[in-house]
């Protein structure tokens, strides 16, 4: 087992969050993982990206070279259109719809749209309306990382296992609606995987 992800969106929207639950679960899963950010939040807003390796056997390098990524993981549209280039062929890309305008000259959304459904099977994922049906707009990235996780080859119980002990501290409450954002996430990733 081997899989390269880039992790993708702007400052505030829980990128590293994403990167801490898979993390978790790899190594409750016995595999390695190296994890690393790229460009930092220098502020909320700013660009942020992560790359992230996990594998059965030996990671000799932190960095996933362009062309090699079997998955972009983004909450942000523009931010998964920014790094196409690291895709592997026959790879996916997980992108919310919901775009975080924080540029000047931001490319229409439905430009944006029609340049990722040119990739293999992209999952496009309207997730701040699945974070409020689950009952909370601020987990989003749960419902990015349930729209992931039929792909990334870690089991699901790991993963909710890990989302339940990141959120522990903030009390039973909040682990129940990320847990509810991230099976909404994996729902609507399964749902499109059978319609293609």
């Amino acid at each position: 087992m081997h899989i390269n992800i880039i992790l993708a969106g702007v400052g505030g929207q829980g990128i590293l969050t994403i990167a801490a639950v898979i993390g978790q679960a790899a190594l409750q899963s016995d595999l390695m993982i190296r994890q690393t950010e790229v460009h930092g939040m220098s502020q909320r807003g700013g660009a942020v990206l992560s790359h992230l390796r996990i594998s059965d056997r030996e990671i000799y390098s932190d960095l996933i070279a362009e062309g090699s990524a079997n998955m972009i993981l983004s909450v942000e549209p523009h931010e998964a259109l920014r790094y196409l280039p690291f895709l592997a062929p026959e790879s996916r890309i997980i992108t919310s719809t919901d775009p975080f305008i924080n540029i000047e000259n931001y490319p229409a959304i439905d430009e944006i749209l029609a340049e990722l459904r040119r990739t293999d099977r992209p999952v496009l994922v309207n997730a701040a309306e699945l974070a409020r049906e689950a009952g909370h707009a601020r987990t989003s990235n749960m419902v990015m990382l349930g729209a992931a996780a039929p792909f990334i080859g870690i089991a699901q119980e790991k993963l909710e296992s890990s989302i339940a002990e990141l959120f522990h501290a903030k009390g039973p409450d909040i682990v129940d609606v990320n847990i509810r954002a991230f099976r909404k996430g994996q729902e609507l990733s399964q749902t499109q995987a059978t319609e293609t």
